[in-house]
C-alpha cells in the first residue's frame, strides 16, 4: 500500500488560521477518499507560514469493484418502464434475471461498479477540497477564478511505495502537481524534489525548514527559557503567543533583548500586553523583583551577526512603542492623584452603554446602589462596596484603556491605588469583571464579590427587560457568560441569596436610570431569567459530574433562585445516588409512587390521609411504620439546617425495610380497609420522599 503527501505551497499564511486549516485539510481530504472507497492506516497535517502538508500512510491502491442487484419493474409491465430500468441500470436486456416473489415476477439487474486508481480519485477529492477550502477569508490573483488565502504557487501530490514514487497527475487553475517545493525562503530558497514523506521532512530541515508546528513552538519555549535561565530571569509563560509565534516563522531563531531602564517602572502587565500585542514579544521576569527586564523575540532566519541587526531594530521599535505606554501611564496617574479619577467618572455621562438602557454613568449608579444591597449579604461594608463601584469602571477612560482595552480593570486598581482609596476598593477595582470564564478564579473579597455581582446582575437584568436575550449560538452581550460568573461567584464562595429579589431591585434600578426606555417590569420576565440562570447551572453541574436528572430533581424543590442552596441539595442527592441503597430506595420509591397514582386515579380519591399502624398486620409493614418514623425524625431537623447530606442518607435508609414491604406485602389486598391503610402507607413514603427532592424525575 503507498503512502501519500500532498503539499499546498503558498504566500504566507496568517498564523492564527493555520492550525484550522491544517485540520480542514486533513479532514476533508480524508472524508473524501473513504466516500470514494480508499482507506488509510494513519494521518497527519501539518502548517508552516507557507504550506498546508497532509500525509496518509497506508492507502489502498484502488477503491473496491462494487456489485449492487437492483429490482426493475415487473415482467409484465410496460416496455417503455422495462427502457427506463435499463438505462437507470447501464445494463442490456439479456443482462436481466427474472425472479418471482410474493407480488409477482420482477426484473433483477447485478450492477458491477468497476473500482478506481487512487491516482484518479486523489485528483478529485484534491481537486474539489482546494477549490471549496474554507478559508476565513480568501483571495483571487493574476487572471486565474481559483480562491486561496494567499496566492498558492506549488502543489506537491505524491503516492510513494517500496518500487519508488510517482505524481499524481492533476492540475488546479493551471497549477501542476509535481514532487517538487521550497525550503526557506531566504536560507534555502531552490527548488528541490522529494520521494516521500521521510525524505521530505529530512531535506526540509536541511533546507532551514521545521515542518510541525509543535515542534517550532518547543524550539522557542526551550531556547527562550535556557536564555533567561542563563541570566538569572524567567519567562513569562504565554502559551496563546507561543502558538501565534510559532505560526509566523519556518526556521525559529531565538533572541533576547533589553528593556531600556526608563521603562522598567512601568507596571510589569503595561510592558507585558505592549510587547504581545505590538511586537509579539514574550516577557522575561526578574523573579526577585517581579519586574520585567527583558524580552524575548524570534527571526525568522540566522544571520551572520547572530541577530544584532535584528535585536537593533527591536530596541528602536520597542522603545517608541513603551515611551508612547510610559506617557500614557504618567498621565493617567497625574490623573488619578490630583484629581482622585474625577475627570474620567464624568466622561462616561456622555458614553453610552445602550440606547435603551442609559449611559455608562447611569449603569454606574445603578451597580452602586445595587452593590450597596448585596453587601450585608456578601458580609462586605455597604460604603465600601458603593464607594468601589462608582470608580471601578472609571479606567474605561483613561488613555492607558483607550490604548489596550485588555487592561481595564487592572489600571483601574493601579490608578485607585495611586488615588489613595482604601485596598478593598481597589482590589474591587480589578476584580469585578471576574469570573471571564469557568476556568478563570473566582474573587473572595467581600467588596469585590458585592460589585462583580451587582455588575452582572446588573447586565442581565437590563438586557432581559429590553428583550435583548441570547438567542442559538448568539450572545452579543455575553449574557451567558454574565450569567455563570454569578452562579460562580454564589456557589465558590457559599453565598445565599434570592436572585429573584435581587433582580427585582436590580430592575427598579435600571427602570429609574433609563428613565422608562426599558420594557415590562420584573414580574413578566422574571421567570424566563430565572430559567436562563438554571439552564446555566444546569451546564456548570454537569461538567461537574451531576446527572442532568438530579438536577432536575431539585430543582423542582421551594427555594430554586437560591443557587447555593441548590447546588447543596443535587451534589447530595447525586453522591445518595452513587450508592446502592440510593439508587435502591429511588427504585422502591417509584414503584410506591406508581401503585399510588394508578390506585387514585382508580379510585378517584387521593390517599394522603395517613395510615394507621393498628391495621398493620404484617411484622415487614410494621417494621416499615418503624423506619418512616426514623427517618422522619431524622429528615425534619436536617431539612431545617439545611444538612441535605444527612436528610438523603435518612431517606436511603429506609431501603430494607421498603424492600421487605414489597417482598412479603400485597398492597391490593382484597380486604378494602387493609388496601386503604397502605395506599395511605404508600402517600406517607412519598411524602417523606418528596422533602428532600422531586425523586419523581429521576431516571432509571
Amino acid at each position: 500500500m503507498p503512502d501519500l503527501l500532498i503539499e499546498l505551497f503558498s504566500e504566507e499564511i496568517p498564523a492564527r488560521m493555520q492550525a484550522r486549516a491544517a485540520e480542514d485539510l486533513q479532514t476533508r481530504m480524508t472524508d473524501g477518499l473513504v466516500e470514494a472507497g480508499l482507506t488509510y492506516a494513519h494521518a497527519a497535517a501539518f502548517a508552516t507560514p507557507r504550506r498546508l502538508t497532509l500525509a496518509l500512510e497506508g492507502l489502498t491502491e484502488s477503491s473496491p469493484t462494487l456489485r449492487e442487484e437492483r429490482r426493475g419493474p415487473r415482467t409484465d409491465a410496460p416496455e417503455k418502464a422495462v427502457e427506463g430500468f435499463l438505462r437507470g441500470a447501464g445494463v442490456q436486456r439479456a443482462d436481466l434475471i427474472e425472479r418471482e416473489e410474493k407480488k409477482g415476477t420482477f426484473f433483477f439487474a447485478v450492477v458491477e461498479t468497476p473500482g478506481r486508481p487512487a491516482e484518479a480519485i486523489i485528483a478529485e477529492v484534491l481537486d474539489r477540497v482546494v477549490r471549496n477550502f474554507p478559508w476565513p477569508k480568501s483571495m483571487r490573483w493574476g487572471s486565474g477564478s481559483l480562491r486561496w488565502v494567499r496566492p498558492l504557487h506549488r502543489i506537491l501530490c505524491i503516492l510513494s511505495d517500496q518500487e519508488g514514487h510517482r505524481v499524481v497527475p492533476l492540475e488546479i487553475d493551471g497549477i501542476a502537481a509535481a514532487d517538487v517545493t521550497e525550503g526557506h525562503r531566504f536560507m534555502a530558497p531552490d527548488a528541490f524534489s522529494v520521494n516521500g514523506f521521510d525524505d521530505y521532512v529530512a531535506k526540509l530541515k536541511r533546507a532551514h525548514v521545521i515542518l510541525d508546528p509543535a515542534e517550532r513552538a518547543e524550539i522557542i519555549r526551550n531556547d527562550a527559557e535556557n536564555r533567561a535561565f542563563a541570566s538569572g530571569l524567567e519567562l513569562v509563560e504565554d502559551r496563546g503567543l507561543l502558538a501565534e509565534v510559532a505560526g509566523l516563522v519556518e526556521c525559529p531563531v531565538v533572541l533576547m533583548g533589553e528593556i531600556g531602564a526608563e521603562f522598567l517602572d512601568l507596571p510589569p502587565e503595561v510592558l507585558m500586553t505592549s510587547m504581545k500585542e505590538h511586537q509579539k514579544f514574550f516577557s522575561v521576569r526578574n523573579p526577585k523583583s517581579g519586574r520585567i527586564e527583558r524580552f524575548v523575540t524570534v527571526a525568522n532566519r540566522e544571520t551572520a551577526d547572530h541577530g544584532a541587526t535584528i535585536l537593533a531594530g527591536n530596541d528602536k521599535v520597542l522603545s517608541a512603542r513603551l515611551s508612547d505606554a510610559k506617557f500614557f501611564w504618567e498621565n493617567d496617574r497625574r490623573v488619578a492623584v490630583e484629581q482622585k479619577m474625577a475627570p474620567w467618572i464624568e466622561s462616561l455621562a456622555a458614553v453610552t452603554f445602550h440606547n435603551k438602557l442609559g449611559s455608562q454613568a447611569a449603569r454606574i449608579n445603578r451597580i452602586a446602589a445595587l452593590a450597596r444591597e448585596l453587601a450585608p449579604v456578601v458580609g462586605a461594608d455597604a460604603d465600601l462596596a458603593e464607594r468601589a463601584a462608582r470608580v471601578a469602571k472609571a479606567d474605561l477612560s483613561s488613555e492607558m484603556v483607550y490604548e489596550f482595552p485588555e487592561l481595564q480593570g487592572l489600571m483601574g486598581r493601579y490608578y485607585s491605588e495611586a488615588a489613595g482609596l482604601p485596598a478593598a476598593v481597589a482590589t474591587a477595582c480589578e476584580e469585578h469583571y471576574s469570573p471571564l470564564g469557568p476556568s478563570d478564579a473566582v474573587p473572595s473579597a467581600p467588596v469585590s464579590v458585592a460589585v462583580a455581582l451587582a455588575d452582572k446582575i446588573d447586565t442581565l437584568t437590563g438586557f432581559w427587560a429590553i428583550d435583548e436575550k441570547p438567542t442559538g449560538s448568539k450572545d452579543p452581550y455575553a449574557l451567558r457568560r454574565a450569567a455563570l460568573g454569578v452562579i460562580r461567584l454564589l456557589v465558590t464562595n457559599d453565598l445565599r441569596l434570592g436572585l429573584l429579589d435581587a433582580v427585582r431591585k436590580s430592575d427598579t434600578l435600571v427602570v429609574e436610570s433609563a428613565d422608562g426606555l426599558v420594557g415590562p417590569g420584573i414580574e413578566a420576565f422574571a421567570p424566563d431569567l430565572l430559567g436562563f440562570f438554571h439552564d446555566r447551572l444546569k451546564v456548570y453541574l454537569r461538567d461537574q459530574g451531576i446527572r442532568h436528572d438530579v438536577i432536575d430533581a431539585c430543582l423542582a424543590m421551594p427555594g430554586a433562585d437560591d443557587l447555593t442552596l441548590l447546588v447543596k441539595r443535587a451534589r447530595a442527592l447525586q453522591d445518595i445516588r452513587e450508592t446502592e441503597d440510593g439508587e435502591n430506595l429511588i427504585q422502591g420509591f417509584k414503584r410506591a409512587n406508581n401503585i399510588l397514582a394508578q390506585a387514585e386515579e382508580k379510585d378517584g380519591v387521593e390517599y394522603s390521609f395517613g395510615p394507621d399502624r393498628k391495621f398493620a398486620d404484617a411484622p415487614e409493614e410494621t417494621a416499615l411504620f418503624d423506619a418512616l418514623d426514623a427517618a422522619e425524625a431524622r429528615i425534619a431537623p436536617a431539612m431545617a439546617s439545611e444538612d441535605f447530606a444527612t436528610a438523603m442518607a435518612a431517606m436511603a435508609g429506609l431501603r430494607p425495610a421498603l424492600d421487605a414491604f414489597f417482598d412479603s406485602v400485597q398492597v391490593n389486598a382484597e380486604n378494602e380497609v387493609l388496601r386503604r391503610n397502605r395506599l395511605n402507607l404508600l402517600s406517607r413514603i412519598r411524602q417523606v420522599c418528596l422533602q428532600v427532592a422531586d425523586l419523581t424525575r429521576l431516571e432509571g
